[in-house]
């Protein structure tokens, strides 16, 4: 079966490092830990496909804008089908935190939202990275570039989310497992 890994994010460089890109730097971390480069462009998403523990893997980047990332995903799922799991950010979980579900509504993310009205479908599973709610305009916030405290503790949850992630791509394929893990907080 195939197994589509999609992070969202904004392309171009005034986004780069923005609490928005938290999908975008997840899957570019998966990518390095892997030894590999996300840089085919299809399917309205720069991707890398390849075998991971004999299975098919594509990881991509939408490169449609956050609030149209469901374009991309859909076409990718046209492509490759089988088993979706998208990566986000997320204002409503504490900064730092991982939450997987696999299943449920896209809450208050506009680029989740896409993903589920483009697909017509609430069963995806879901990896959120929690970078909570900044002080003034919410807007300016998610594109703002994290503080250095804030990073280090962003770094570290997409450390554990993309080992977790190579664990179950790996190993089992078993999403209930890495809910444990990953929706357990860190030591």
């Amino acid at each position: 079966m195939t197994t589509i890994i999609a992070g969202l994010g904004n392309p171009g460089a005034e986004y780069e490092k923005t609490f928005h890109n938290m999908g975008f730097l997840s899957v570019d971390l998966l990518a390095e830990k892997l030894g590999k480069k996300i840089k085919k462009a299809e399917c309205s998403a720069l991707t890398w496909t390849g075998s991971i523990g004999g299975e098919k893997t594509v990881l991509a980047k939408p490169v449609t804008y956050m609030n149209l990332s469901g374009d991309a995903v859909k076409s990718l799922v046209a492509k490759y089908g089988g088993e979706v799991i998208v990566i986000y950010d997320d204002i409503d979980i504490p900064l730092g935190s991982l939450r997987a579900r696999a299943g449920g509504t896209a809450g208050t993310h506009n680029g989740m939202k896409s993903v589920v009205e483009r697909l017509g479908r609430t069963d995806l599973k879901r990896i959120r990275i929690g970078i909570g709610r900044g002080a003034g305009d919410l807007k300016d916030y998610v594109l703002s570039r994290p503080t250095e405290t804030e990073a280090k503790l962003l770094s570290e949850a997409r450390e554990r989310l993309a080992d977790s992630l190579l664990s179950y791509l790996k190993d089992h394929r078993d999403f209930e497992r890495l809910m444990r893990e990953l929706n357990t907080p860190a030591n």
